[in-house]
């Protein structure tokens, strides 16, 4: 009983460090993404800009037409990368391919310079990797979802800020200077489409409709075109229902974010009880079977 109290402890004490670790790793990649130095801005600099040539399309066997295709595109366009989805594709596609070679490499290495439990750390992290590309479909919609939900609110408040500057003079582009400390997630993206509006402003919505990537971002910018073109109190009466529509979805949200965190306590109440059945119950099982096994023998 003493050795598995131990083995439970020091499983919990390795889980708490993978998780301070994780936990630390996005911190860091958090300000590191805040904190971007003066030249990212540039397109010669951005990866995500680059196409991917179709020469190397056809010996990866990857069509841009194909519904798998079509399918992660909008994922990712959903979760706010707005490069080719052929560069994604590309790299899932050649970690397959070079996958039992990776493998294998890994295992070689921690053999040859790590020993103990750590040996199996690299295979672990690769094996994690092809489970990931294997249900990416499943990763990614989580991740659009959470960011969809995310860009709603903020929509939702910078058309309650819109709504409140409704009988304002000001042009609606200043109108949009003065929502945006009230975002967060899409500020970049409303700071590039104030950047160009008066050099293209259709053109900048039909690209800040893109960067956002989501159905109530789509509305959203449509709201914004109407007022652009025509400042009526009909088409705030159109952001109104709007508003309407953001509300209920992000309590929509919200009530399935309380249920799923329900299933999760439920799931969690569950192990103290295997535990208490595994130290106190289970010894008088086996005794019980022990004796049964005497008694017909």
């Amino acid at each position: 009983m003493n050795e598995t109290i131990a083995h439970a402890v020091i499983w919990l004490a390795l889980a708490g460090q993978y998780a301070a670790g994780f936990i630390c790793a996005a911190a860091t990649m958090h300000v590191l993404l805040e904190r971007r130095p003066r030249w990212a801005h540039l397109a010669a600099f951005r990866l995500h800009n680059k196409q991917v040539p179709a020469r190397l399309l056809e010996l990866l066997r990857i069509n841009r037409t194909a519904p798998y295709f079509t399918e992660r595109e909008r994922l990712l366009a959903g979760c706010g990368y707005g490069g080719d989805a052929a560069l994604y594709m590309a790299a899932r596609r050649l970690f397959f391919y070079s996958f039992p070679l990776l493998f294998a490499m890994s295992y070689g290495i921690s053999r040859m310079f790590l020993d103990g439990f750590s040996q199996m750390l690299l295979p672990l992290a690769l094996a994690a990797a092809a489970l990931f590309f294997v249900w990416d479909r499943t990763w990614l919609e989580l991740v659009r979802r959470s960011r969809a939900e995310r860009m709603t609110k903020e929509i939702y408040v910078v058309s309650n800020q819109l709504l409140y500057l409704a009988g304002s003079s000001l042009h609606i582009h200043t109108k949009l200077m003065r929502c945006l400390p009230f975002t967060h997630a899409m500020r970049s993206h409303l700071q590039i489409l104030l950047g160009e509006w008066y050099h293209d402003a259709e053109g900048a919505l039909r690209r800040f409709k893109l960067r956002l990537g989501t159905e109530e971002g789509l509305s959203f910018v449509e709201t914004i075109s109407s007022l652009r073109l025509h400042e009526s109190d009909h088409y705030y009466q159109l952001l109104r229902e709007r508003i309407q529509d953001y509300k209920e979805k992000l309590e929509l949200a919200k009530e399935s974010r309380k249920e799923s965190t329900s299933y999760l306590l439920f799931v969690l109440a569950g192990i103290p009880i295997l535990y208490t059945f595994q130290i106190f119950i289970y010894p008088w099982v086996r005794e019980g079977q022990k004796l049964l096994g005497s008694l017909n023998s």
